[in-house]
């Protein structure tokens, strides 16, 4: 709605007795309402707390029946015991080192950080192959360096993998 120009007293008069009886009448609803909506908002609230469950106190532990040993105890396998944490094999001291040298702004600390990162092949940085996209490269090592030919069938001999992109990977098909 546009605003109206020809504002004379009258009409002056007639917006002040309006907002007046709406200031008014919300005035009027907040006392009538006011205690039975707050009401409802602190039910809500109580509703919304998470349940508090009594605490149980720790029952006396039976005595444990006596049994003789017949073998000794196992130590852990080699082989769990060499898990790692992480997916990924540790940083060297001196690649993390770039991390506190400058700012990424200047391109050292992290960008540099993670641009030296970047050129290691995947084998070196993570354990084993985290996502599918890495299953095409992986263990590929670098490529073989081959003379410029002339013969067709010779690139594309070269180009493609010999066991196809989701076949186990055979060590005659890596190059070292």
């Amino acid at each position: 709605m546009a605003r109206q120009l020809n504002m004379d007293t009258m009409r002056q008069n007639f917006w002040k007795e309006e907002y007046l009886r709406e200031m008014l009448l919300r005035c009027e609803w907040r006392r009538k309402y006011g205690p039975l909506l707050k009401a409802k908002q602190k039910a809500k609230a109580a509703a919304r707390l998470p349940l508090k469950l009594p605490t149980l106190q720790p029952k006396t532990p039976l005595p444990a029946p006596s049994v003789p040993k017949a073998e000794p105890p196992k130590a852990p396998s080699p082989v769990s015991a060499a898990l790692p944490q992480s997916e990924m094999y540790p940083v060297q001291p001196a690649i993390r080192a770039l991390l506190y040298e400058g700012i990424s702004h200047d391109f050292q600390g992290r960008y540099r950080y993670l641009n030296t990162r970047k050129l290691d092949n995947p084998e070196k940085r993570y354990f084993f192959p985290i996502t599918t996209s890495f299953a095409y490269g992986w263990q590929l090592g670098p490529p073989p360096k081959q003379e410029i030919t002339s013969c067709k069938m010779c690139q594309i001999d070269s180009f493609f993998r010999k066991n196809g992109a989701f076949a186990l990977l055979d060590p005659r098909d890596l190059a070292f």
